[in-house]
C-alpha cells in the first residue's frame, strides 16, 4: 500500500518562517496572534529537535509508519475494520518458523542489509488475541422500534459486537513501502493473504535489533498558547499534500491547520476556538489537510506542540 496507508542552525531557523496555506475546506484562518504563537513554538521545537536528533537518523532504519500495512483497495466493512484495529486473526495456512536470510531495505539515498524475522514471529506480532464471545449463527437485525416511540421514547437495544477474526490463507515473503526517517523505503515484509478482505496485509519483517526508534526531544518550556492544538498523527501523504489529525475538544469550533516548512523539517499544528459552555471532557481527532510549498520527500514531520515526530497511521 502506498498511503502517501514523517537541520538547520538556530540562526537560520529564526529566518525561515514560510508557512504553507491550509486548504480552505478545513476552517477559517487563525487569528494573527495565534499564528504568531504557532510560529514561535515551531521555532523552539525545531531548535530542540536539532539538539536531540540521533546520528543514525539519516543512516539507519527508523520507521515512521505503523509496521502493518493495509492496501488501499482492501474490502473493509465495519467488522473487518474492527478486527484490523483489534488484531483479531486466525491462521489457516502454514506459518514457517525458519528465519530467512538477511534482507535489503532500499532508501532513496542508499541500501541497508538487515536481519529478518520468521513468518511465525511476524504473525505473532499481528495477532493480538481472540475476539470477545459472540452469538453463534448469522447476525440478527436490529430490534424493531417500539410503536410508541417518539422524540422521548426509547429506541435502545442490545449493542451488536463486531467479532469477526481475519483468516490468513497464505503467507509469503515480499516487500512493502513505508515511510522512514530517510523518506519512503522499500522494506522486506511478510504478506498475509486475508480471506475476508480479498487482499494481502503486509507486516514489516525487519528484526527489532535493526530497527531504530524516533528520539523524544524535550518539549520547549511552557505550554502552547491558548487556542493552539497539537498534531496527533499523519493519515496520508501525497506529494505536497498532507492529511493529519489534530487533537481538539468535543465542542471546539473553527479548527484550522497550521504548517511551517524550514530546511528538512515540516512542523504541523493548528488552532481551535474553545467552547464557553458545558462540554464533555474528551479528545477528538479532527482530520485536516494542508498543501506544502514542495513535496514532502524525506523531510521529517514534527508536532509543533510536543516536538515528537509524527507517525503515519491507518485512520481509525
Amino acid at each position: 500500500m502506498r498511503r502517501f496507508p514523517a537541520p538547520l542552525g538556530l540562526a537560520m531557523l529564526l529566518t525561515l518562517a514560510a508557512c504553507a496555506q491550509p486548504d480552505t475546506s478545513t476552517g477559517s484562518a487563525a487569528p494573527d496572534r495565534r499564528e504568531e504563537a504557532f510560529q514561535q513554538r515551531a521555532t523552539e521545537v525545531a531548535a530542540a529537535w536539532q539538539a536531540a536528533v540521533p546520528p543514525d537518523w539519516r543512516s539507519g532504519y527508523v520507521p515512521l509508519q505503523e509496521p502493518t500495512v493495509v492496501p488501499a483497495d482492501a474490502r473493509l466493512g465495519e467488522d473487518t475494520k474492527q478486527a484490523l484495529i483489534a488484531g483479531w486473526y486466525r491462521e489457516r495456512a502454514p506459518l514457517p518458523s525458519a528465519v530467512p536470510a538477511d534482507g535489503m531495505i532500499v532508501f532513496p539515498d542508499g541500501r541497508l542489509t538487515v536481519p529478518l524475522v520468521s513468518a511465525e514471529a511476524a504473525y505473532r506480532q499481528l495477532d493480538q488475541g481472540d475476539p470477545p464471545p459472540c452469538p453463534k449463527g448469522p447476525k440478527l437485525p436490529p430490534p424493531p422500534v417500539p410503536a410508541d416511540s417518539g422524540p422521548d421514547g426509547s429506541v435502545s437495544g442490545p449493542a451488536m459486537i463486531a467479532c469477526t477474526p481475519l483468516t490468513v490463507t497464505k503467507v509469503e515473503l515480499g516487500t512493502t513501502t513505508i515511510r522512514t526517517s530517510r523518506g519512503e523505503a522499500t522494506v522486506p515484509a511478510w504478506l498475509f493473504t486475508i480471506d475476508e478482505i480479498a487482499a494481502r496485509i503486509a507486516r514489516v519483517a525487519v528484526a527489532a535489533s535493526a530497527t531504530g526508534t524516533p528520539p523524544e526531544p524535550p518539549a520547549p518550556a511552557g505550554t502552547p498558547a491558548e487556542g493552539l492544538v497539537g498534531a496527533q498523527d499523519l493519515v496520508e501523504t501525497d506529494g505536497s499534500k498532507l492529511t493529519y489529525r489534530l487533537g481538539v475538544g468535543a465542542c471546539d469550533t473553527e479548527v484550522t491547520p497550521l504548517v511551517r516548512e524550514q530546511g528538512d523539517l515540516v512542523l504541523l499544528g493548528g488552532t481551535a476556538v474553545r467552547s464557553d459552555g458545558i462540554c464533555t471532557d474528551q479528545l477528538v481527532l479532527q482530520p485536516v489537510t494542508v498543501t506544502l510549498e514542495a513535496p514532502l520527500a524525506a523531510r521529517t514531520v514534527l508536532d509543533a506542540a510536543s516536538g515528537r515526530p509524527l507517525i503515519l497511521t491507518t485512520a481509525r
